[in-house]
């Protein structure tokens, strides 16, 4: 359960939602899009034409790293809610999902950059959504 604290003026609420992918090592799957300095997990806005947050998961992740969402895969692991990384007075809320993909996984659309990172240890500078509440419970 989230509990979601006053939104002051100043700040915008962003909805997304996002997914970890990890591979057999256990690692996990981060991106980096153009012009943003850290990176974070993939996903995104929901779009008006989306059915529900499965619908937006599965239309990012093909737009942004040209693979399938296996849908029966999707476990919710958490809402949180974190300061924008590249969006000032911006806090972005998300539902995070555990999933797991079909097809090659390659950078695309506003995706500079993929890496697979060790949750326990990331080696790239990390968004404060996924540093703070997602990678912690990998």
């Amino acid at each position: 359960m989230v509990v979601h604290a006053a939104v002051s003026a100043a700040e915008r609420v962003i909805r997304i939602v996002a997914a970890v992918i990890r591979d057999a090592a256990g690692r996990s799957l981060l991106v980096r899009k153009h012009g943003a300095a850290v990176f974070q997990q993939p996903g995104g806005k929901r779009d008006p034409g989306d059915a529900d947050e499965l619908a937006t998961l599965a239309r990012e992740l093909h737009e942004e790293l040209g693979c399938e969402l296996l849908r029966d895969s999707a476990r919710l692991l958490c809402h949180c809610r974190a300061p924008a990384a590249n969006e000032p007075d911006h806090v972005v809320e998300a539902a995070v999902y555990m999933v797991e993909v079909r097809g090659a996984i390659a950078a695309q659309a506003e995706i500079a950059e993929l890496r697979w990172i060790d949750p326990a240890a990331p080696d790239v500078p990390v968004a404060r959504l996924s540093r703070e509440h997602v990678l912690p419970l990998l």
